[in-house]
């Protein structure tokens, strides 16, 4: 029987005459003759080796950009790494929130999909010509090599890569740093550096947890927009632009902000907060929607203040047109100077902006108006199917109140409960002033202090209620009670009149007496 210090003797024997072989033929064979052998060898290679390798080259394309498919690979195996490899990188990836484990350069990870096994391979091939440049990672070229058996050829070609790279692309959104981004002005979009859209991380913190508003209709709220990011081939199958759009209406203070932050971290969106009055025509503003990337949503705040685009600008001209009088030439170059700096953008423009054809670059985008009087806006302008959903942010209710006890104070519940649901149902107070009264000015106040405080303002809104509706009571009456005397005063004027006009017929000696009309003598 033969030793294992024998074995490894004729092992390595072996070996060498394997690699005496292949010198020899590598220097004395013809290049055309050793591409034919080389040719048939790699056959007969496959023909007896089971299994099948790919490889994902990191830059590909003429201009050698950085692989989309090897940048999600190695999203998607650093969360295998950790629990397979032996050897792994550490690093904060770019924007990031946490730090990234990968494997390693030339380490092995294996992976299973549907019972099926397969392996990975980082590989690094550094060029030895310039093995001692001083930038010898431009010189690397890495590739993952994927590796399975033959008789699962489909499954990992088609499912399996399609699994990996979505997988990848959700740990980036996973892991990356949410911005919030604002639209700088056309002057700035050039030049080295320069972007359309300035931002900073976005790190607010609420959450639909901590909106004061009806469990029912955040319930409501929360199930439209996973739907939404579910509905991809929904979208496609009916033939609209992947993109869905929000009215938020309501009185200052009723958290309409707040709910556009909850629906961020909801998603994990970005932000694009577009400040409509320094886009200066329908063409930038087509230029800036270009430019936002998908899960995102585009906000425009108070749209209503934003730019005149009521749907009453031009009933307003004309009667301008109408009553205008001779405009001095000075002010008129005035105005018309001041037309010029203004935005240009037109009702027509923005409608084109939010379900147009440029609507559809990119998907999985939502728009956002928010406004404090509704009823001011171009029906055209919050129509369905531009503003697919419209939500009212009203006063604050006893439930909306209960979640900002929950928030301020950490209570479920309290004595005084019963006396703040009485009075939220006969006053309008905006959650934001409700959290206000509810916040401890200081160590010392306790619950029941600032459930008092609460109380007490209540109070003073409720006066305050009823003095206004005395004073529009009391403005009614006066000026029901003038046009009761103006009218009165105006049939005493007929009368008078009637009564000066009979005394001048006196006067003056007429008289008429059926249809005979003569003078006294």
């Amino acid at each position: 029987m033969m030793g294992m210090g024998e074995l490894g003797t004729n092992i390595g024997s072996v070996l060498a005459s394997l690699m005496f072989v292949w010198a020899i033929f590598k220097d004395h064979f013809p290049y055309r003759l050793r591409g034919h052998i080389e040719k048939y060898i790699q056959k007969l290679f496959r023909f007896v080796y089971p299994y099948i390798e790919i490889t994902f080259h990191e830059l590909a394309g003429e201009r050698l950009k950085r692989s989309e498919a090897f940048s999600a690979i190695q999203n998607y195996l650093s969360t295998k790494a950790t629990s397979q490899a032996s050897r792994f990188k550490a690093d904060v990836m770019k924007e990031s929130k946490s730090l990234v484990l990968t494997m390693d350069d030339h380490e092995e990870v294996p992976d299973e999909f549907n019972g099926v096994k397969v392996w990975w391979v980082l590989n690094k091939h550094v060029n030895k010509s310039q093995s001692m440049s001083y930038f010898p990672v431009s010189d690397e070229k890495r590739s993952f090599k994927l590796s399975f058996h033959k008789q699962h050829r489909e499954l990992i070609t088609g499912p399996y890569i399609e699994h990996v790279m979505n997988e990848g692309k959700a740990v980036v959104v996973k892991n990356r740093q949410r911005k919030l981004y604002s639209n700088n002005p056309s002057k700035n979009w050039h030049g080295w550096k320069s972007t359309k859209w300035s931002h900073v991380f976005f790190e607010h913190p609420a959450t639909f947890d901590t909106l004061a508003m009806e469990s029912k209709k955040k319930e409501a709220i929360m199930k439209d927009l996973k739907k939404f990011t579910q509905g991809k081939e929904y979208y496609k199958k009916i033939g609209k632009a992947w993109k869905r759009g929000y009215l938020l209406y309501g009185p200052p203070g009723t958290g309409k902000s707040t709910m556009i932050a909850a629906m961020a971290n909801f998603l994990n969106y970005d932000v694009y907060d577009l400040e409509l009055t320094t886009v200066k025509d329908n063409t930038e503003l087509r230029n800036l929607l270009i430019d936002t990337s998908s899960k995102s949503i585009l906000v425009i705040e108070d749209i209503d203040c934003s730019l005149d685009l009521t749907g009453q600008r031009e009933k307003k001209k004309e009667k301008d047109e109408d009553n205008k009088e001779e405009i001095d030439p000075i002010k008129k170059k005035e105005k018309e100077e001041s037309d010029n700096k203004s935005s240009k953008v037109t009702l027509s423009g923005l409608l084109n902006f939010i379900d147009g054809l440029w609507s559809a670059c990119g998907g999985e985008r939502i728009i956002v108006f928010t406004t404090n009087h509704v009823d001011k806006l171009d029906p055209a302008l919050i129509r369905r199917g531009r503003m697919d959903k419209h939500i009212e942010m009203s006063y604050c209710g006893f439930e909306a109140f209960k979640v900002l006890a929950n928030n301020y104070l950490d209570i479920d519940s309290h004595d005084l409960y019963g006396k703040i649901e009485s009075m939220l149902g006969e006053t309008n107070i905006t959650p934001a002033d409700v959290a206000e009264n509810l916040m401890p000015k200081s160590d010392e106040e306790d619950v029941e202090t600032c459930l008092n405080c609460l109380i007490e303002a209540l109070e003073e809104v409720k006066k305050e209620e009823a003095r206004k509706k005395a004073e529009e009571e009391e403005a009614r009456l006066k000026a029901e009670k003038e046009e009761k005397e103006k009218a009165e005063s105006a049939q005493e004027s007929v009368k008078v009149d009637e009564n000066s006009a009979n005394s001048v017929v006196k006067e003056n000696g007429f008289h008429k007496e059926g249809d005979a009309v003569g003078v006294d003598t």
